[in-house]
């Protein structure tokens, strides 16, 4: 299947997402004096705000694409925590395999605004891996989730939170074997090595360099596929795809003979990187799913981690403008394939 007609049947795909979840606070208001208690602005706060953050925002990129969601994680026994469960039952996200702990807080990341700038961030969480019973207790949930659902793809948003430990990950990533259900993985650098024979794997530049502990030069192709063939030799995932900000994505695939390609960005104007990551193993998971070639995964996943730039704060792609978007470079693209 092709990316157009994979975007049109994005609700064909049941997705399991995987790892670490946060609440996002805001208080918003506005600045007027300065605190005589010290030198430090007061904020009179007229807003607040809590929307799902973490790997709960690649459950919203996929739901805004219109497939089906279920999500695997591990929050605290708090009002954070409830909040994050009220918010996936708005959306309609499968909570079967969502567990709450009494021994660690809910990931909670405020920030405080005033006149559209950030002031300051406040970060609460337990970055320590979850606790052997609490692992075991979630992979059971997950299990029993595959055995009564048809799930396509199961996608791993690490965090370095805690959630997604060594057990976890090779317990579930040998199931998924065991049932041929595919597997992506957005990492980051403590378990990034844990995630072997996985079918795609997904790292940004500074995630391949810290993970490989090698030095690689972004603006050369040539170093870019030596680290590349050296993630394919030590991970052997199916697929390796880096994303390389304004250079664009690589990619290499052991499956579909692709030893090293890489695909250049589409000229975007760039607000905001936030949540740019989350769209894009978003959008590469449900075309997998699909069967989609991977330049066309690449280049239209890479496409929608680029139009979430241009807005401001943490927004899921729009399926409407990625299909749009898609249908005016898809030729270009095709040409530029073609000659390589």
């Amino acid at each position: 299947m092709d990316a157009q007609a994979a975007l049109q049947n994005a609700n064909r795909v049941t997705a399991l997402v995987v790892g670490d979840v946060m609440l996002d606070a805001y208080l918003v208001g506005h600045v007027n004096r300065i605190s005589p208690e010290a030198p430090v602005p007061i904020v009179d706060v007229r807003q607040r705000d809590r929307r799902l953050g973490g790997a709960a925002n690649v459950a919203k990129n996929l739901i805004a694409l219109g497939s089906k969601v279920h999500i695997a994680a591990v929050t605290g026994h708090d009002a954070a925590g409830e909040d994050i469960a009220n918010l996936f039952d708005e959306l309609n996200v499968g909570t079967s395999a969502l567990l709450r702990s009494e021994n660690r807080p809910t990931t909670v990341k405020t920030r405080v605004i005033s006149n559209g700038q950030q002031l300051l961030r406040v970060d609460e969480e337990e970055t320590n891996d979850i606790e052997e019973s609490t692992a075991e207790s979630l992979c059971d949930r997950c299990e029993d989730l595959l055995n009564t659902e048809s799930i396509d793809v199961i996608i791993f948003e690490d965090y370095d939170k805690g959630t997604l430990t060594d057990y976890v990950i090779q317990r579930l990533t040998r199931v998924c074997r065991e049932k041929g259900i595919k597997t992506t993985v957005d990492p980051k650098f403590r378990h990034f090595h844990a995630y072997q024979g996985v079918t795609l794997f997904k790292p940004n530049f500074k995630e391949l360099q810290e993970g490989l502990g090698i030095a690689i030069h972004k603006n050369s192709d040539a170093s870019l596929n030596h680290a590349i063939q050296a993630l394919m030799e030590q991970l052997r995932p199916e697929i390796a795809m880096v994303t390389l900000s304004e250079r664009g994505v690589c990619i290499a695939s052991a499956t579909q003979r692709v030893a090293f390609q890489r695909i250049p960005a589409f000229e975007r104007e760039i607000t905001d990187v936030s949540g740019a990551g989350d769209a894009v193993i978003a959008v590469a998971s449900v075309l997998l799913a699909l069967d989609v070639p991977i330049w066309q995964i690449a280049a239209v996943a890479n496409l929608a981690g680029g139009l979430v730039c241009e807005k401001v704060g943490v927004v899921p792609v729009e399926l409407e403008r990625l299909q749009s978007e898609w249908e005016t470079h898809r030729l270009a693209m095709e040409s530029l394939m073609d000659k390589k």
